[in-house]
């Protein structure tokens, strides 16, 4: 069967746009405001928490229990802790990324009372001043600072200017996209996961078919601190599918020209049943994929599971290298994802016994088991044990 078609001139416009409008987190009511108005013309009813997390409701078939698929808006950043006597800004991050891949970007520093341009640069930062000195300087976060595009030389300038700690600053995204279909940008972790899940629920609803179960798209702003989706699914929800970004890299499974389905993160292993059902509709619709598991990685799924929601989980990535930092994906992976996101949308319920959060064994799930080796011994029982 083929893969459901999915609008490639929507998607890209979607991530472009997306990519623009600065997000890191605790600074996402911009992307909120557009992102709304991207998912309204769908016909969905779109609801948004008190910090702005997005639900998007699609009706199915049956209304309960939903399934939900789930992106994140927010991105890496940083956060103004210090104005230096230099008249420039130290900064501390937001989420978990090196200060190696800040060096030199291009950033925003919003203000109380605007927005100021800047760079960041390292403590030493010309090889004319410094020699050697400089390739001998340590990477740490204490050892970059931002240069204010202001005529700014010393704290009591910045203060003037109304500079705060607290300040947050966004790093340009300067997405550029090549001919061989990739496209290089920070904060395609996750923005090209959000693009995918849209694209994937436009393509699901051109089919015309009507949607099984109730679906709900989930747009959450604090994956990148750790909270993430542990306040925003709001009812009976079975089924949960992260989409983010998966790593390639030596070692990894993951792919730049396809779905990543993962396996594991840090967090333990994901649904074995919800997972294999993505793996069958990705054989099913001829959707190039692969296999992995991240050790040094946590999605929006863990944190909905440690809010106490029990449900069944999977994860599905967008092949983003070098992520965190200097980012790449190519069209394939988003579009594989996309491709996915649509199969499933129409996909029946995994059990039907998941309509009941609980509920007598009777057709609880089972997972296959080989039999014993011919000549392996299984007790009956266990041994008895004196006094």
């Amino acid at each position: 069967m083929k893969a459901i078609r999915v609008d490639l001139e929507g998607l890209w416009e979607l991530l472009l746009s997306l990519l623009q409008v600065p997000s890191p987190s605790g600074y996402t009511d911009r992307i909120v405001h557009h992102l709304v108005q991207v998912l309204t013309p769908l016909g969905c009813s779109v609801e948004v928490t008190r910090r702005g997390a997005i639900r998007a409701c699609f009706p199915g078939r049956r209304s309960s229990p939903a399934r939900a698929l789930v992106a994140h808006l927010d991105t890496t950043g940083a956060i103004v802790c210090g104005l230096k006597e230099n008249g420039r800004l130290a900064l501390t991050p937001i989420g978990t990324w090196s200060s190696r891949f800040a060096e030199g970007a291009r950033v925003t520093v919003f203000t109380e009372s605007g927005a100021a341009r800047g760079t960041v640069l390292p403590l030493k930062a010309s090889g004319h001043v410094f020699d050697a000195e400089v390739d001998a300087q340590p990477n740490a976060w204490t050892q970059v600072e931002v240069r204010v595009d202001l005529p700014l030389a010393t704290r009591q300038d910045l203060e003037s200017a109304g500079f705060h700690v607290g300040d947050f600053v966004a790093f340009d995204s300067g997405p550029e996209v090549t001919e061989s279909g990739f496209i290089v940008a920070r904060h395609l972790d996750d923005k090209a996961g959000v693009a995918a899940l849209v694209a994937g629920a436009r393509a699901a609803l051109a089919t015309g078919r009507e949607l099984p179960v109730e679906t709900r798209l989930l747009f959450t702003i604090t994956e990148e601190v750790g909270s993430g989706a542990s306040a925003v699914l709001h009812g009976d929800v079975a089924e949960m599918v992260a989409i983010d970004n998966a790593t390639p890299a030596p070692g990894q499974g993951s792919i730049e020209d396809g779905v990543t389905i993962a396996m594991a993160d840090s967090s333990g292993p994901f649904d074995f049943h919800l997972t294999r059902r993505l793996l069958e509709l990705a054989h099913e619709h001829d959707i190039r994929h692969a296999r992995d598991v991240f050790r040094f990685y946590r999605c929006d799924v863990a944190s909905a599971l440690a809010a106490g929601n029990d449900l069944r989980t999977a994860l599905a990535g967008v092949g983003v290298d070098g992520s965190h930092g200097h980012e790449r994906t190519h069209i394939d992976s988003i579009r594989s994802v996309a491709e996915l996101v649509a199969a499933y949308m129409l996909s029946p319920e995994l059990f039907e016994r998941d309509r009941e959060a609980l509920a007598p064994l009777g057709d609880f799930s089972d997972q296959p088991t080989p039999p014993p080796p011919g000549d392996a011994v299984v007790p009956s029982m266990l041994p008895e044990v004196e006094g």
